[in-house]
């Protein structure tokens, strides 16, 4: 239904007014302005005509049923006016008005009988307290933003329509052509999933530009994000992740925004581009729009300056941008035809008197070159330099190359010239090279994108065991599984556990020491304690039967002191894992994007560092592996000052399994393999304590 949208054959403005300060004025007279092709008609009881045109008091009265209504009147008439849009069968409406969830309770009621009429019908709504929208092919400015710009393949949703307004003004002053803008304001039906599905369909966009404060149905954004991902680029800048920021976004449009971790999973399990400010959205939207993705190998930086060379050359290895290797036949090219002072190696340094020809054979020099992916063309304003021919320069022996090319043309008035000259070739500058060389590094594929789906891995577990201990222990009331069902349910998805179990007294403590093997860890089994080590429940390094009566003893009297309430069903005793290398697995469930996996080293590299990574479920094997190696600490697991390379197979084993569970039985809340004890490689790892909790 979002054609009638994009290409309406008729539109009305209902709360068109006499005064051309009103904003359904300024709707009127953007839509007039902008050549649209089809009907206009005015709506306004109290006017007869308005800007020229027959004014209708009501939709009922319009000659015709308009595809598109553009409403702007008091909050508390927009959903009468679009009960009157349904019944004259209109295709969509766009609601400018503000005063609904944004202001508060009664607000949100006014926009919930408003969804609720939308939804009676056929109709779309887009808004409320939104900016509008503008389609330039379409000729299309159903909005109050004060131009038009110029029509290109740029699509850019945004949920701030102040944001909207600064990115239209940007994108007219640097030539940006958009094929659509659309301000979604409090996103009461359409949302950025459904434009995203639509565009990915849509010929005429070639890359798609969102900023988003908070999501409705995260799975949902998710998939249509990814099938724009994968037909052409998705920018995505996501609003409100410090908590001052949530605390922003939730007064600003009545939302909540979600925390950063899980965000930066979503967006990459979506395989967008993520943005980190307002000025990384437009660089990224001005260089995708037209310039490819470098497809493989570095960057070669070609400059008349050593000194920007050398900053682009440390901001390059700061965003993990490789700079390429020219081949010896491309240096030993370039040292015959550069001066004896200039610098053949990348960065290629063709001096600050290269005239436009040197450029011109530098950059075709690097550009054939098999180990370079994309070109930055620096400038520096000197006494002799032609800003403009070197422009010309660079767009010659770049076209037809298929890489990416940037320029940082530094200075101003002196490189003005060169710089429109850029512009009209479809070649972005930047005033600073390292803002380049950020757009550069984020244009780049992810080497470890997940495969189309990413539907995970299949693991073939015991569902029906994991059954049973869940509804066990929802019949008993209880919101967390005990630890030994927690183990057997780890052990029903192939996680290995410890061998042991629980002893009901000291008799039945030494029998299952003796069979699991000393050394052994002692902890308290009660369904009331869950953080066993605060009140000193757990003792480990058990190392022989004296040793045992003592952490018998021990842990229970700990607990009957310090919670003489709690219910206590005896001991666990299980088997220790030594020479292992504590890490954590575990997951949360979001409320918008379902389940969330992470993975971490355990001790101070996750209680203090906080060196952890996160994915959405489900996860696939290189998903999991990518989550592992992601982590600042991870070489301790490859192997580094004489230690043995951890079983990082096991760990990414034991992540695929964690994220099959919980996709099958998505009433668990929250999971936590804490630790989780790696052995050296090919010697697996152990789940040394399981934390299962459940929801509806």
């Amino acid at each position: 239904m979002l054609e009638r949208v994009f290409a309406p054959r008729s539109v009305a403005v209902v709360g068109a007014s006499r005064d051309e300060r009103a904003v359904g004025r300024m709707v009127l007279d953007n839509i007039v302005r902008g050549g649209f092709p089809g009907a206009v008609y005015p709506v306004n009881p109290n006017a007869p005509e308005i800007a020229g045109m027959p004014c209708y008091p009501s939709v009922s009265a319009l000659p015709e049923a308009p595809d598109m209504c553009v409403i702007a009147v008091p909050a508390k008439a927009v959903d009468g006016v679009a009960r009157e849009c349904a019944s004259r069968g209109v295709a969509a409406v766009v609601v400018i008005s503000a005063g609904f969830k944004e202001t508060g309770p009664a607000g949100a009621d006014l926009e919930r009988a408003l969804v609720d009429t939308v939804r009676a019908s056929s109709m779309r709504l887009i808004g409320p307290n939104c900016l509008g929208l503008i389609v330039p092919g379409a000729r299309l400015n159903a909005s109050f933003a004060p131009s038009m710009p110029p029509a290109g393949n740029v699509a850019f949703v945004s949920q701030s329509g102040a944001l909207g307004t600064a990115f239209l003004d940007q994108a007219a002053s640097y030539g940006l052509g958009l094929s659509h803008f659309v301000s979604l304001g409090n996103k009461a039906d359409v949302d950025e999933a459904d434009l995203f599905a639509a565009w990915a369909r849509d010929a005429s966009v070639g890359v798609v530009v969102a900023y988003v404060e908070a999501v409705r149905d995260g799975r949902r954004f998710v998939e249509a994000a990814r099938a724009v991902s994968e037909a052409k680029p998705l920018v995505v800048l996501k609003a409100g992740l410090s908590d001052a920021g949530a605390r922003a976004v939730s007064s600003h449009t009545g939302s909540l925004a979600g925390s950063r971790h899980v965000y930066e999973a979503a967006l990459r399990k979506a395989g967008a581009i993520q943005a980190e400010s307002a000025q990384d959205l437009f660089d990224l939207a001005r260089a995708l729009a037209s310039q490819p993705r470098p497809a493989s190998g570095g960057v070669c930086i070609v400059t008349n300056a050593g000194g920007p060379a050398i900053i682009a050359t440390d901001a390059a290895e700061k965003a993990g941008m490789p700079l390429a290797s020219l081949s010896d036949a491309t240096v030993r090219r370039l040292r015959e035809m550069l001066p004896a002072a200039a610098s053949a190696y990348n960065p290629v340094d063709v001096l600050g008197d290269a005239p436009p020809e040197r450029y011109a054979a530098a950059v075709r020099e690097a550009a054939a070159d098999p180990a370079v992916g994309s070109v930055l063309a620096i400038l520096t304003p000197q006494a002799m330099t032609d800003a403009a021919g070197v422009a010309s320069a660079v767009v010659d022996a770049t076209r037809g190359r298929g890489l990416t090319t940037l320029a940082s043309f530094m200075g101003g008035d002196r490189v003005a010239e060169g710089v429109e000259a850029l512009r009209d070739a479809g070649i972005p500058d930047f005033p600073f090279p390292e803002r380049a060389i950020r757009v550069l590094s984020m244009m780049r594929p992810s080497p470890t994108r997940p495969a189309s789906g990413s539907a995970g891995t299949p693991v073939d577990g015991d569902a029906p065991s994991v059954r049973a201990a869940i509804d066990h222990a929802r019949a008993a009331g209880r919101r967390f599984i005990t630890e030994l069902s927690a183990a057997r349910i780890a052990a029903a998805y192939g996680i290995a556990v410890p061998d042991g179990g629980v002893a009901r007294d000291l008799h039945e403590a030494l029998s299952l020491a003796a069979e699991a093997g000393y050394p052994v860890v002692v902890k308290v089994a009660s369904p009331d304690i869950l953080h066993k080590s605060d009140l000193g429940g757990i003792v480990a390094g058990v190392q022989d039967e004296t040793a045992l009566r003592s952490a018998y003893d021990r842990v229970l009297s700990n607990a009957r002191t310090r919670l003489p309430d709690a219910r206590i069903w005896g001991v666990t005793v299980q088997k220790q894992i030594l020479g292992g290398t504590e890490t954590i697995v575990g997951v949360s469930k979001d409320p918008a994007f379902g389940h969330v996996i992470m993975f971490g080293l355990g001790g101070i590299y996750v209680e203090v560092l906080r060196d952890v990574s996160f994915r959405l479920c489900p996860v696939t094997p290189a998903e999991a592996r990518e989550m592992v190696t992601a982590v600042r600490s991870y070489p301790l697991l490859s192997g580094v000052r004489g230690r043995a390379p951890a079983d990082v197979d096991a760990i990414v084993d034991a992540i695929v399994r964690v994220s099959a569970l919980v996709a099958d039985f998505p009433e668990i809340d929250e999971l936590d393999i804490n630790p989780l004890i790696v052995l050296p490689k090919g010697q697996g790892a152990y789940a040394a304590d399981v934390r299962i909790g459940i929801g509806e």
